[in-house]
């Protein structure tokens, strides 16, 4: 480990980056964080990734949380870079990502002497930066006096470990190089842990509810990711032989393999036979499950909350009972020893005709099609690979893909801030490392607002695989509420890759119209050492049926008339 004597703030929370297994951090340098990332370049075992903007970089940081389980870290300049992380920032706390957002801030003089400062209001007020970001971060701090620095620090990298959603750090650029104490022992990243009265109480009715069951079923949601609980949620479907259905923000979280697996659960644009067992069965254990109108389809789903064992991070709810400071993986380990065995909806599902894929058999001249692509897609996939879809028809292509056994899916879907994938992709694939390819799937509408961080791809090295699907427009608005606004600038989306190479990256790129030449540019991007970027053109109505579905339902939900009191 490295050598954390006589350190300063800089270097100080460098220091307790590494010790938590932080190995990248993502940055856009400012005046006043310069002295800042100095000293954080000070530390060999971090890497500084420079990103064309702060939106980016914030994106990039939640991708490298998701690809890692470690905190994503963000270094930014004040207002100008600490405002425009915001929205970023604010889907990591949506999607309970552990992120640190760490800016430079005035001088502390400035303050007190009244001084009008260059990035700010225009008003002698400078702790607005942190009263925004109060609304996206579970702590905050303003470091200003080095000695209280190493304890400031501590609570915030504690703080966004156990709660998994990030926090905010703001460091005078004055005192980012003032010297302050070693790191001193300390374990910063504990497990959670229940009361144990509550623990057993919790499992003891819940036991009682599921044993008393005709049909239980076992739901997985994405809450269950930033918390570990993949093998504990595995282990009681084992244990208790139910069906497992899958959330599409969930993904990944239990194998599609898995003889217990009945498919993605998403209201009426389930896998065939999934929703018709989740939504007869007489109990559901929905860990981590995100009920939002997005994954119930414009709340169309049809589950009975009186059905729900409801397990979320840290309580237990059925029957109208609450049990608090229960951690969800000491919760689904102690049930596991206490269910009857019970394969009743496992059965009943086995049971329901379900009709196979029809073969795509296309000639090599046949204009493409997502239907095409994501065939291909589909081959593409093994257990080292890691898919992200944006939000848009990528979800819905994307969601019913086969994953193979240590393939992850990431998806945006409480936040579904379009652009998001681009610095994701980056994020990920530092995280994941040089072993495993990342795969995104991004519509042409998304791209354009993030599309310069492939460039930073290109500058680090990275290999992603990225399809950019061209269909004129903004897809998934289309199909929720169709106007002018849905049509973008179309763009030479494979041409960008030789701006950004700049005569001296390895970057590739090409654009696929017919079945033959997406083969073809698939075999060539799955042996290439570097980005590939292939540009699919496909009609503007190509879109998955369960698209079509979907935005209806959500469209009716958000056009509902105004109800008066």
């Amino acid at each position: 480990m490295t050598d954390h004597t006589n350190l300063t703030i800089g270097t100080y929370l460098a220091a307790r980056l590494e010790q938590i297994g932080v190995r990248h951090y993502f940055m856009v340098p400012g005046d006043y964080n310069l002295i800042l990332l100095d000293h954080l370049l000070k530390n060999p075992a971090l890497t500084m990734i420079g990103c064309c903007n702060e939106l980016n970089a914030g994106y990039a940081a939640d991708g490298y949380a998701r690809a890692t389980g470690k905190p994503g870290v963000v270094v930014v300049t004040y207002s100008v870079g600490g405002l425009s992380a915001l929205n970023a920032i604010a889907g990591g706390y949506a999607e309970d990502l552990p992120l640190i957002l760490v800016s430079g801030s005035p001088n502390t003089n400035s303050a007190a002497e009244g001084e009008l400062l260059h990035h700010t209001l225009g008003k002698v007020d400078y702790g607005y930066q942190r009263r925004i970001l109060e609304n996206v971060t579970v702590a905050s701090c303003v470091i200003q006096k080095p000695g209280e620095a190493p304890g400031q620090i501590d609570e915030m990298l504690e703080t966004a470990m156990a709660r998994r959603k990030p926090v905010y750090i703001e460091i005078a650029s004055n005192i980012a190089a003032a010297v302050t104490s070693a790191v001193n022992p300390r374990t910063l990243s504990r497990p959670a842990e229940s009361d144990p009265g509550a623990l057993a109480a919790a499992v003891e009715h819940a036991a009682g509810r599921l044993n008393g069951a005709v049909k239980p079923v076992l739901l997985a949601g994405a809450g269950m990711r930033p918390w570990g609980v993949e093998n504990a949620f595995r282990g009681l479907a084992e244990a208790s032989g139910y069906g497992v259905g899958v959330m599409p923000d969930a993904k990944s979280t239990f194998p599609e393999g898995h003889p217990n697996f009945m498919g993605i659960y998403w209201g009426p644009v389930s896998s065939p036979g999934c929703a018709e067992i989740l939504e007869s069965c007489d109990v559901i254990v929905a860990a981590g499950a995100r009920l939002n109108d997005y994954t119930t389809t414009g709340h169309a789903a049809l589950i009975d909350p009186g059905k729900l064992i409801a397990v979320g991070p840290d309580c237990v709810s059925l029957d109208g009972q609450a049990y608090t400071q229960v951690a969800m993986a000491q919760f689904l380990e102690q049930l596991a020893g206490k269910v009857n065995r019970n394969g009743a909806s496992l059965e009943a599902y086995k049971r329901i005709p379900r009709r196979p894929p029809a073969a795509v058999n296309g000639n090599p001249t046949d204009p493409v099609t997502t239907r095409a692509l994501f065939t291909r897609v589909q081959g593409m996939l093994d257990g080292k690979t890691t898919l992200i879809a944006e939000t848009g028809d990528s979800w819905f292509n994307g969601a019913f893909l086969d994953l193979p056994e240590g393939a992850t899916f990431e998806i945006q879907m409480q936040y579904g801030s379009i652009g998001w994938s681009v610095g994701a992709t980056l994020g990920s694939a530092i995280g994941a490392g040089p072993d495993r390819r990342v795969i995104a799937l991004i519509g042409d509408g998304s791209f354009q607002m993030t599309a310069q961080e492939v460039s930073t791809m290109i500058r680090y090295g990275l290999r992603p695989i990225i399809f950019v699907i061209n269909n004129g427009g903004y897809t998934i608005e289309v199909e929720i509420h169709d106007g002018p606004y849905n049509v973008i600038k179309n763009w030479d989306y494979a041409g960008l890759v030789d701006v950004f190479n700049a005569d001296e990256g390895k970057g590739w790129g090409t654009r696929v119209t017919t079945e033959g030449e997406l083969d073809a540019a698939v075999e060539k991007a799955m042996g290439h050492d570097g980005v590939s970027l292939i540009e699919v053109v496909v009609g503007r109505d190509d879109c998955s049926e369960r698209l079509l579905q979907w935005g209806a339902r959500v469209a009716k939900n958000n056009g509902r008339p105004p109800r008066f009191i």
